[in-house]
């Protein structure tokens, strides 16, 4: 018999899809209740590899923590990292496929992996009580209906009820919740069970006559408000969408262990990837990590990172434009602390050989680290186990370059020379004891008075904002009704509201009947929906570079 389960969409991209799925998982698992994610497709440049050496979106890998199982490809068969406004690497149940442009995958190839991610959807459930699944920006993108494999598409196919988070941060909550029903077809509508306002600011009681309101507009209840949250420290499901130049890591209240505070600033480099890798050092109290884009950002740093990146060549070029790669090597001669990760760290080296990525060719890295990359076509998915400045550390890899380190000293599977350290493995720094002895070269090398505090863990953190979030669930939403969705579906008899999707024949899952057309050139959408103002013009180039089988 298969679980039960729940679809949490959302009126956009952003809304707290990700946060409210792990928080139900968490809810859940607290309960006795054995649960898994699923998100049939995402695109993010934040991921991370399984056991089995599968990649698949680190908000899913946060998602399956809350619920307490070990990740696997199941929970996120397609994954499609951005390499430009124009393309993506595909990558298939945890294994790259080739470059794809957005046009050419929502040409047929998209839609053809529906039978893939509803047979993971299948396994997950006759594994599982329940599998809480994640939307894809919105449902009501009505351009990219036809090909929808991620929103209503998995949703009827699994006939599964569909919860709606709305943002009200934002404004306009009441909108998007009525427009994102009524731009759906009569039988997607038949799954939205109804909506759960998230970030909420002030007194529940003001916002309930709205609620009522809505309740007579589209005959859907809403199951929960959820209080705005700061501190959360949750991964991001990616960088894309959101710039972080100039913001401000949050970091936790507690004053420095030490005399000094120990400032990390964070080069925002293009297609940035991965960079939560720094959630470990802004966890330690007196570390306060910023990103940043300009030179003159790096005068106060006491350490300065260059995170990974999908564009090692165009990360570079971008360092050298404005002006931040000169600063890095001015930096390096002093004898001031530099950490590149990954792509951060292939910039840091002599030279970079890529037919692979950029196609650029042969181009001059830093020269900081006596190190040379070769792009290779297969792509190194690890988690590693090793040893650093005489700790343990655990880590993962995530990366086309090879990296011919022909001197320095030994730095995990980089160097080190100086004050300046390279590697490819993300996720070392939440390793608690070699954090701590890293930050204490830094703060020595910087001249900072900085102590990192004995029992900072990590791991231990992570759970807690894992239990706070469910913790919100718990308390703000209306937990029997969401567990009689997750049991039951939705209920019967839901109104229709209108005026409807006018969606285009052939869409998945839906009958011809529901057609009224569409515009034949769908607009440019939200990265999640992988619908990129000018992907038309970029022709077969991208969409030859896929393995059609694997398709």
């Amino acid at each position: 018999m298969s679980g039960g389960g729940l679809l949490v969409a959302g009126t956009t991209s952003d809304a707290g899809k990700s946060v409210v799925t792990a928080g139900i998982c968490r809810w859940l698992v607290r309960r006795g209740v054995k649960v898994a994610p699923f998100k049939a497709q995402n695109m993010s440049l934040n991921s991370f590899v399984t056991r089995e050496g599968a990649e698949i979106g680190r908000a899913q890998a946060m998602q399956a923590q809350a619920a307490r199982v070990e990740p696997t490809a199941l929970m996120n068969p397609v994954l499609l990292k951005p390499g430009s406004d124009r393309s993506s690497q595909v990558v298939l149940m945890g294994k790259p496929v080739g470059e794809m442009s957005a046009r050419g995958y929502h040409g047929g190839r998209q839609e053809a992996l529906l039978g893939t991610v509803t047979d993971c959807l299948e396994q997950l459930r006759s594994a599982y009580d329940a599998v809480i699944c994640e939307g894809a920006g919105s449902p009501a993108e009505i351009n990219l209906r036809r090909t929808d494999i991620v929103n209503m598409g998995i949703a009827r196919a699994a006939r599964f009820p569909v919860l709606v988070v709305g943002d009200i941060d934002r404004g306009g909550v009441f909108a998007s919740f009525f427009g994102t029903t009524a731009l759906l077809s009569a039988e997607d509508q038949s799954l939205v069970a109804g909506y759960l306002v998230n970030k909420f600011r002030g007194d529940v009681s003001l916002l309930e006559p709205g609620l009522d309101m809505l309740y007579g507009l589209t005959g859907r209840r809403t199951y929960g408000v959820l209080p705005y949250a700061h501190g959360l420290g949750i991964d991001e499901e990616d960088g894309l969408r959101v710039s972080l130049r100039g913001a401000v890591r949050e970091s936790v209240v507690a004053p420095p262990h030490g005399e000094d505070v120990l400032r990390v600033a964070v080069c925002a480099v293009p297609l940035m990837s991965n960079f939560t890798d720094v959630d470990a050092l802004a966890a330690e109290p007196g570390v306060v990590v910023r990103f940043v884009d300009r030179a003159e950002e790096l005068a106060d740093a006491d350490l300065v990172v260059v995170p990974g990146t999908r564009g090692t060549v165009k990360a570079l070029a971008w360092l050298r434009e404005r002006g931040l790669a000169e600063a890095l090597v001015r930096r390096a001669a002093e004898g001031r602390p530099v950490l590149g990760i990954c792509g951060g760290f292939q910039v840091l080296g002599e030279r970079i050989e890529d037919e692979v990525e950029s196609r650029a060719g042969v181009v001059d890295g830093l020269g900081l680290l006596p190190v040379r990359i070769r792009f290779d076509r297969a792509k190194t998915l690890a988690r590693p186990v090793g040893s650093a400045l005489g700790e343990v550390v655990e880590g993962y890899e995530i990366h086309h370059g090879v990296a011919d380190v022909r001197g320095g000293e030994p730095f995990l599977d980089g160097c080190r020379v100086g004050s300046v350290w390279g590697t490819h493995w993300h996720g070392s720094l939440e390793s608690d004891a070699f954090r701590r002895r890293f930050l204490e070269e830094v703060a020595r090398a910087a001249g900072r008075r900085f102590v990192p505090a004995p029992d900072t863990c990590f791991g231990v953190l992570r759970e807690e904002q894992l239990d706070r979030l469910g913790d919100l669930v718990e308390e703000h939403a209306d937990t029997d009704a969401l567990w009689r969705l997750i049991e039951g579906g939705a209920p019967r008899g839901l109104p229709f509201v209108p005026p409807g999707a006018p969606s285009v024949p052939g869409d998945v899952g839906a009958g011809a009947s529901e057609s009224r057309g569409a515009a034949p050139d769908p607009a440019p959408q939200s990265p999640e929906g992988l619908d990129f103002a000018g992907s038309a013009g970029l022709g077969q180039e991208a969409e030859q570079h896929v393995d059609e089988e694997a398709l």
